[in-house]
């Protein structure tokens, strides 16, 4: 869960993707220098203020920071030039990876989310969704400290006054007990647990559902998953009511996506829309607004109320979208295929997380200093696809990972090594005068049929990766076998 209030302030481009993509790379602005004087005196003001009415002194100084964190006022004001089209920003989120994670958690949790359905009304398929998108079903929590993001935020920069209620809220989890001081992790802007709840909401929704007395969205996953479902409930969820559906426009039909202008199946029977595969609508939707979020020459859908509780968990549409697709394929239990009947307007579309690792890992091999494979096309990621794609001729230089590019540095990676192979020489670029000085100072990969004991040690054949710092200096990296 995000920050609705916020959406002026664009804090939520980090995590969902807008429909056009730049072919710039903005530059993450440098960490502002907090002063910790001006602080500490923040603090002081706080602590005997309204806000903080009902946190006790002893809560706040135990779990005031010592210091702030000039990182979230960086990510404050990070606003990425670079951002996804729909169907860049579906593959990562809905592919077959997270597909076969609901269905087992499906399988796992199913007394739990029947129980949840007969309380709040929510299909536990829908809470699955929101599951897997928020933390891909509680494995990606944020390690943000809380406390020290929230109150950095709530004395520098924008929308100082949001924040210090979420600060004082935090507090208030751990002064009742629900969550442990040490779990209070999350988001750089505060959101946290399994559902990433922001505090306030927390305190307005959350629930104790296995019995233990405590609303712990951190630990346990009934507490988390029925909390969504009382969420989603206390947004307007319909029970029995699908999110709407994937239909198929006739042909010469235009229209604008117009979500929120709701009319009724007759209506959209009498346009002449029928589902994506030809049958005629259902009449199950009280009423549905059309959401065409790569124009009339992509996919189409009818949505209902349903799927508006989902835009309103985090105010983006492909994010309500993402939710809706992958809670559709937990219901089939079918990752064998996760796009849509109509494909997306583009011959170049998105990569899923598997094959971003994939990516990763080959820019390793061609020495980008990338950091780690995580599968997610970060800043360090773009940069280094915009340099590989500059060095080899590609235009536009754009830093995406789509298929075309997937195709394009997958074709030329270095076959698989094993321990007793040595890497594979680069293939420089005409110009690269660095990669052929690597070509000339490495040997031809030899395939050892002796014994292990006779075979040539790293030492007597040296061999080099080049490797590109975030500075932009590119140095060589010894990478003997063995060392």
């Amino acid at each position: 869960m995000r920050l609705p209030s916020l959406s002026a302030l664009s804090l939520l481009t980090a995590a969902i993707g807008l429909s056009l993509a730049s072919t710039a790379q903005a530059a993450r602005p440098p960490a502002p220098d907090l002063s910790n004087s001006e602080f500490q005196q923040c603090l002081d003001r706080l602590k005997n203020s309204s806000k903080f009415r009902g946190v006790d002194s002893y809560t706040f100084n135990s779990y005031r920071p010592s210091q702030p964190d000039p990182s979230v006022i960086q990510s404050l004001n990070y606003q990425p030039e670079f951002q996804k089209d729909v169907w860049d920003y579906l593959s990562a989120l809905v592919d077959k990876e997270r597909v076969e994670d609901g269905i087992r958690a499906k399988r796992q949790w199913g007394d739990t989310l029947r129980r949840i359905e007969a309380r709040y009304g929510v299909k536990p398929e829908h809470v699955l969704g929101v599951w897997g998108v928020e933390s891909n079903f509680g494995q990606t929590l944020g390690k943000k400290p809380l406390f020290e993001s929230l109150a950095t935020l709530s004395c520098f920069d924008r929308r100082q006054s949001y924040f210090r209620g979420e600060f004082a809220n935090a507090l208030k989890i751990v002064q009742r007990g629900d969550i442990a001081a040490s779990d209070m992790t999350g988001s750089w802007a505060g959101a946290f647990g399994q559902t990433q709840f922001m505090p306030s909401t927390f305190l307005e929704l959350a629930v104790d559902f296995d019995g233990d007395g405590r609303r712990d969205l951190v630990n346990s996953v009934p507490d988390a998953l029925a909390s969504t479902a009382n969420f989603l409930k206390n947004r307007g969820y319909r029970s029995g009511e699908p999110w709407g559906y994937e239909v198929k426009l006739p042909d010469g039909y235009w229209a604008a996506s117009s979500r929120k202008n709701k009319k009724s199946m007759s209506h959209w029977r009498n346009q002449g829309l029928t589902l994506a595969n030809g049958s005629p609508l259902p009449y199950d939707l009280g009423s549905a607004g059309l959401l065409l979020p790569a124009g009339i020459d992509g996919p189409a859908f009818l949505v209902g109320k349903n799927f508006d509780t989902f835009y309103s968990y985090n105010a983006s549409e492909n994010y309500a979208l993402a939710i809706a697709h992958l809670s559709d394929l937990i219901t089939r239990e079918d990752s064998s295929k996760t796009d849509f009947i109509t494909a997306w307007p583009t011959d170049d579309p998105g990569i899923s997380r598997q094959q971003a690792k994939d990516i990763q890992q080959a820019l390793l091999d061609a020495g980008y200093d990338i950091g780690g494979v995580d599968g997610i096309i970060g800043d360090n990621t773009r940069s280094a696809i915009q340099q590989y794609q500059t060095s080899r001729g590609i235009f536009p230089a754009d830093g995406r990972a789509g298929q075309k590019f997937y195709r394009t540095i997958i074709g030329n990676a270095a076959p698989s090594r094993n321990q007793y192979q040595q890497p594979q020489s680069l293939n420089p670029a005409p110009a690269d005068r660095m990669g052929q000085l690597i070509e000339q100072q490495t040997t031809k990969p030899t395939q050892y049929s002796q014994p292990s004991s006779t075979r040539p040690t790293a030492s007597k054949n040296p061999r080099y990766r080049r490797v590109t710092g975030a500075d932009g200096v590119i140095r060589l990296i010894r990478i003997d076998e063995g060392s």
